[in-house]
C-alpha cells in the first residue's frame, strides 16, 4: 500500500462504516424528508433527476426549488451543523443538527417552512428501506456525530471533484454529479441513446413505473456509497443496464476493484482510493476502465467519449 502525505490524509478522511453507522442512518432519513420535498416541488426531470441533492460548499443543499412566492432552498451546512432554509423574498430559517429523533427534525422542518408561508406536502415514508417507518412516528433514529458527518461530506466533496472531472469526458446524455436519497449514494451516469428493455422493478417502496422510467435507457453509472448493515465498507460502484453477459469479465483498473455477482456490478473499496499514491487518479482508473467495460460490451458509440482539455486555462 502506498504512502500517503498528511496533506492527503486530511483532504480524503478516513471512513468507517462502524463509527458512521448510527449517524448515517439518522441523516439518510432526513434527507429523505428534504428530498421528498424537493420531489413534490420540482417538475419530474427523465430518470427522476429531479428529486436529487447536491454536494454543495458546505453540505448538502437541494439547490432552488420553485414555489408560489419564487424560490427557496433547503441546505444541511455539515461545518457549521445547521439546516437552513432560504427564499428569494429574502426570508431565512435557521435550526441545529445535533442528536435529534427523525420525528422532531421532520416537524421542525415543516414548521419552518409553514412560517415561511411555504406550503408543500410530501408522502411521508422512506423509500427504498425495507422496514419505513413514518417520519412523524420515528423516535429510534436519532444520532448525529457531528465529527464524523463532517468527514463524510468531506470525502463526498472530493469525490464530486473527480466525478465532474469524468462527467466531462462525454458528449452525450450524462446525468448531473448528484445525490440520491433514496440508497444514499453519489452518482453520475452516461446514456447511449439507445431505449433500454423494461426494468423489472422490485425495488422496496419503489413503483415499479419509477425505476421503469429511471432506466428507460441504457446506462453505464458509477457512484460512491458509504456502506450498509449488510456490505458494511464505504466502496464506489460502476454497473451497467442492461448488462451484456460478458460484462463482468472486463479488464477493470485499479488491480482492487471487483466484480460482485450477486450485485451485478464492479466495486473498489474507498479506502483503496484514499490510500493511494494519487487518489483523483485511481478513482479514474475504476471510473474510466468499467465504463469501458460496459461501453465495450454494450457496443456504444466511441464518438461519445470527448477530450476537451485544449480548452481549459
Amino acid at each position: 500500500m502506498s504512502k500517503t502525505t498528511k496533506a492527503q490524509q486530511d483532504a480524503w478522511p478516513e471512513l468507517c462504516y462502524e463509527d458512521l453507522r448510527d449517524t448515517l442512518a439518522t441523516v439518510h432519513l432526513w434527507t429523505q424528508i428534504i428530498g421528498k420535498i424537493r420531489l413534490r416541488r420540482m417538475p419530474w426531470i427523465n430518470h427522476s433527476w429531479h428529486v436529487a441533492l447536491y454536494i454543495s460548499t458546505r453540505g448538502l443543499t437541494t439547490r432552488a426549488i420553485p414555489h408560489s412566492n419564487g424560490l427557496f432552498e433547503i441546505e444541511m451546512d455539515f461545518i457549521a451543523h445547521q439546516l437552513i432554509v432560504s427564499a428569494s423574498d429574502g426570508q431565512v430559517e435557521r435550526t441545529g443538527l445535533y442528536p435529534r429523533s427523525v420525528a422532531d427534525f421532520y416537524k421542525e422542518l415543516f414548521a419552518m417552512l409553514h412560517r415561511m408561508g411555504i406550503a408543500v406536502s410530501i408522502y411521508a415514508r422512506p423509500n427504498e428501506i425495507a422496514t419505513p417507518i413514518p417520519f412523524e412516528k420515528d423516535e429510534i433514529h436519532a444520532s448525529y456525530d457531528p465529527e464524523r458527518m463532517q468527514h463524510l461530506w468531506r470525502a463526498l466533496a472530493r469525490i464530486e471533484v473527480v466525478f465532474t472531472r469524468f462527467r466531462a469526458e462525454f458528449t452525450g446524455k450524462v446525468s448531473p454529479v448528484h445525490l440520491f436519497w433514496g440508497s444514499f449514494d453519489l452518482a453520475v451516469s452516461r446514456f447511449s441513446g439507445r431505449k433500454a428493455p423494461k426494468h423489472p422493478g422490485g425495488v422496496p417502496n419503489i413503483p415499479d413505473e419509477v425505476m421503469q422510467e429511471a432506466y428507460s435507457h441504457e446506462v453505464s453509472s458509477a457512484g460512491f456509497w458509504p456502506g450498509g448493515d449488510d456490505f458494511p465498507t464505504p466502496v464506489f460502484y460502476s454497473y451497467c443496464y442492461p448488462t451484456p453477459p460478458d460484462f463482468k469479465s472486463q479488464p477493470v483498473e485499479p488491480a482492487q476493484a471487483w466484480f460482485s455477482p450477486e450485485r451485478g456490478e464492479f466495486f473498489l473499496p474507498y479506502e483503496t482510493v484514499r490510500t493511494s499514491a494519487q487518489p483523483e487518479k485511481t478513482l479514474l482508473q475504476f471510473l474510466r476502465s468499467t465504463y469501458r467495460a460496459a461501453a465495450v460490451t454494450g457496443h456504444w458509440d466511441a464518438l461519445l467519449e470527448c477530450d476537451l482539455t485544449a480548452f481549459e486555462r
